[in-house]
């Protein structure tokens, strides 16, 4: 084993002088050299480069395989999907179509109803009634976001559908903008975004696990965070572990998920029936909230819903992505809204606004003044969908790592997957480590307020980046077309939540973020832009290749 991987490193050192131009670009295909090995678009091996494929848009920029020649615009052929056991690498991944995520549903449901619906119901309701000071209010914000995702989720079906390689905002805005904008993505995205998500789920799983053995005091903050960390642990791997076990968790743990829901929504209708409607007759009392605390409003609900486009960072591996992607936002995020709703309605049947705030878990609350003997119903339930919801976040964030390492944008190693688990591995690896870090030294509050702002930056991003590929890049392939008024209305929305706060309540904070973003500049122009590459990364390639067992995707032929 040793050896194999020492002689695949030896011949992709002396056969091009970037380690890492095998294996980039969007659904990079494959073929067969004189000498028995396989390489992406000629370059490894010893037969010379493909000619590229312009598209017909007149940018002049490469077309990406998923359009074939001769194929009528607009039409589902385009993207129609390769036979996993008949090629090596499928855009990038060996395993292409997973089992764990093609199904009799909708192939998508899982992963979104698990993701979306996954910590924010226990986590955000009482962060809301904070913000906006009325139960009505705080009701009418739950539902506006909820909505605001979904027409979010559905313009992302278009440029999902339009694009199908992992990586969702990365390889839009590598489409519509080029390769700076979508470094600076790819940047936050791995060193912030995605393993602030993760942290925060994890302390919430943690904050329900340990509170259902303390009744008597808080939490310790020590112990909550050792939890949390046991938990990422864990999540780790079963997504090292293989793919289909990832995905096996995410189907099981929103079966556990539904039920928790169910639980919740029967034990406050039958408190509703008693005629427990005090809290709710007079839901708009109290001062209307300000401009930005309404948008910092929207950051505490959007995070309930944050995960409405994780589907886009794992198109590669769904079957028929230009049917099941759409459908599958159109059942789960209207799904996980009406639950919200009635998750809500069902805490204030139990407990009053100001007992909601004062709770540290809510849905522990709820279960000692409904359940009876039964409480331990609660916390156990949301273990189990703040578990599932984490399981997601990793397995999304491994994908963007490997979309944005393949085109050089990451370390190298980050593209690699291991060579009989055919996970992403090293990626998944970062991503815990860094989400570890971030569980150390933050709290839930923080982290989703941080989160929230950068995060709104980038969605915003998206949607002007499908507003400007409708007149850059008009005869893309569109087998999903949502109405322009929607990325539009989106757009006009982000920008109002990323700047209503600063003008309203500037925060240090807001700047922090803004610097980090654009400090990534100084790393994109010497090691993207030039090509530069300092001489011990190639050594600490190899060492982390033979540590982890893990090659380039476009290299698996030699294991086989």
């Amino acid at each position: 084993m040793r050896d194999k991987i020492s002689q695949l490193f030896c011949l992709q050192k002396n056969a091009c002088k970037n380690n890492s131009t095998d294996n980039r670009g969007h659904n990079v295909p494959t073929k067969a050299t004189s000498n028995g090995t396989m390489c992406a678009n000629g370059s490894l091996g010893t037969e010379g480069p493909e000619a590229p494929e312009t598209d017909t848009s007149g940018t002049g920029r490469m077309r990406k395989p998923l359009e074939r020649n001769g194929s009528a615009q607009n039409h589902t052929v385009h993207l129609e999907r390769r036979n996993p056991e008949s090629v090596h690498v499928v855009g990038g991944f060996r395993f292409g179509v997973l089992g764990g995520i093609k199904g009799s549903h909708p192939p998508g449901i899982p992963l979104n109803l698990n993701h979306t619906g996954g910590s924010g119901i226990f986590v955000s309701p009482s962060g809301l009634l904070v913000r906006t000071g009325s139960v009505g209010v705080s009701f009418i914000i739950w539902l506006a976001c909820g909505l605001l995702s979904l027409l979010g989720a559905l313009a992302y079906a278009e440029l999902g559908t339009m694009n199908t390689s992992s990586g969702a905002e990365w390889a839009y805005f590598m489409d519509a903008y080029g390769s700076a904008p979508a470094f600076l993505f790819s940047w936050v995205s791995t060193l912030v975004l995605k393993p602030s998500q993760m942290a925060i789920i994890c302390l919430s799983f943690a904050q329900y696990a340990v509170e259902a053995f303390v009744t008597d005091c808080d939490p310790p903050r020590g112990v909550v965070k050792m939890v949390a960390l046991v938990a990422i642990v864990m999540i780790l791997f079963v997504n090292c572990y293989s793919v289909n076990l990832g995905m096996a968790v995410q189907n099981i743990f929103t079966a556990a998920k539904l039920v928790a829901v169910v639980i919740v929504i029967c034990g406050g209708a039958y408190k509703l029936m008693q005629g427990n409607t005090q809290h709710l007759a007079n839901a708009f009392n109290g001062p209307m909230p300000n401009v930005g605390a309404i948008a910092t409003a929207f950051y505490t609900g959007l995070w309930a819903y944050d995960g409405w486009n994780n589907l886009n960072y794992v198109t590669e591996e769904i079957k028929n992505p230009s049917k099941n992607l759409p459908r599958s936002i159109i059942i789960g995020i209207p799904l996980v809204t009406l639950c919200y709703a009635l998750i809500n309605i069902s805490y204030l049947a139990a407990m009053s606004p100001q007992e909601m705030i004062e709770s540290e878990a809510v849905a522990v609350t709820f279960g000692n003044r409904v359940l009876g003997a039964l409480a331990w119903l609660m916390p156990l339930s949301v273990t189990i969908s703040t578990f599932g919801s984490a399981n997601g976040t990793l397995f999304a964030a491994g994908r963007l790592c490997f979309a944005a390492s393949r085109e050089g944008h990451l370390l190298d190693i980050l593209s690699y997957v291991h060579i009989r688990r055919l996970t992403p591995a090293p990626g998944l690896i970062f991503h815990s480590l860094i989400a570890s870090a971030m569980v150390l030294h933050g709290t839930i509050d923080s982290l989703i307020d941080f989160f929230s702002f950068t995060a709104w930056i980038f969605y915003g991003g998206a949607m002007l980046a499908l507003i400007v590929m409708r007149y850059t890049k008009p005869n893309y392939p569109r087998p999903y077309k949502v109405p322009i008024i929607i990325p539009v209305v989106v757009l006009a929305i982000s920008v109002y939540l990323v700047a209503a706060p600063i003008f309203e309540t500037p925060r240090i904070e807001y700047l922090y973020a803004m610097i980090f973003i654009f400090a990534g500049l100084i790393f994109y122009v010497p090691f993207v832009k030039l090509g530069m590459t300092p001489r011990f990364m190639n050594k600490v390639t190899l060492f982390f290749q033979l540590l982890l067992e893990v090659v380039p995707t476009s290299s698996m032929a030699m294991f086989e």
